[in-house]
């Protein structure tokens, strides 16, 4: 196991069904500080199950979530996103017929908080606020070459300048943990090494948590510190990326019984 850190998310025998279907059993975790580990598994592993579940979607069956030492099990997402987890979807979910600029500054609202009062009459403190969350936001698309884009609607962008607009939707939040499901999907390879070159950036200059779930194995073996691996909803093996490479268990996971 990784050195011993502050753990940022425990996890502690999570469980969740739907119907007579188990999609996550028994699940564990202690996600230490400043690290990047990641979670894989074949299609219908439960990997997005727990995500879901972390982030409040979906309340666990069974189990205990603690953020940052504090129980979260089954809050509401906006109350998880307020106590430091932001998240990615694995199906770009941007606000696309607004603007880039305002996609950003609505994660920034969770930080800047005028009252109603102020909020009707425009007052001072509002447009203090405003500005500086326009500031703000203009400087955090910047860090992901989006601030030329400001003003174009967000479902006009590129595949790829999308997903960087939804993970800086992310940090507007002020997250202390960040979830990226399938970061890399639909990338090509020069697209993939860029992420991977982001990813690391924002972990450090962010000083963020990094939990991540990928397909893209070539990605996840480079970049995770820890990899978690699911099958049915179990988690078949853990270990750094030569473990997992080399574990009969991940292998017929993926590929089946019989191979040699």
């Amino acid at each position: 196991m990784p050195e011993e850190k502050k753990v940022v998310l425990k996890i502690d025998q999570m469980s969740h069904s739907f119907g007579g279907l188990k999609a996550v059993s028994n699940f564990n975790l202690d996600l230490p500080e400043g690290v990047i580990w990641g979670i894989i598994g074949p299609n219908g592993a439960g990997k997005t199950t727990v995500f879901n579940l972390v982030t409040g979607v979906y309340r666990p069956s069974q189990g205990h979530i603690h953020l940052l030492g504090e129980e979260i099990t089954g809050k509401k997402p906006f109350t998880i996103v307020a106590k430091g987890a932001a998240r990615t979807f694995q199906n770009i979910r941007l606000f696309g017929n607004i603007p880039v600029l305002d996609n950003v500054r609505i994660g920034m609202h969770k930080n800047y908080r005028p009252s109603m009062f102020d909020c009707v009459i425009r007052d001072g403190k509002f447009r203090r606020a405003e500005k500086k969350m326009r500031e703000e936001s203009m400087e955090l698309l910047a860090r992901f070459n989006l601030h030329g884009r400001a003003d174009e609607i967000a479902k006009n962008l590129p595949y790829g300048e999308q997903r960087r607009l939804e993970i800086a939707r992310a940090l507007a939040t002020n997250p202390k943990l960040l979830l990226l499901d399938e970061p890399a999907a639909g990338m090509n390879p020069n697209e993939v090494d860029k992420l991977m070159e982001m990813v690391y950036l924002i972990r450090d200059e962010f000083k963020l948590t990094i939990l991540l779930i990928e397909h893209q194995m070539r990605f996840v073996m480079r970049i995770c510190e820890w990899i978690k691996v699911m099958d049915f909803g179990e988690t078949i093996a853990e270990g750094v990326a030569s473990q997992i490479q080399n574990n009969p268990r991940v292998i017929e996971a993926y590929l089946g019984k019989g191979v040699n």
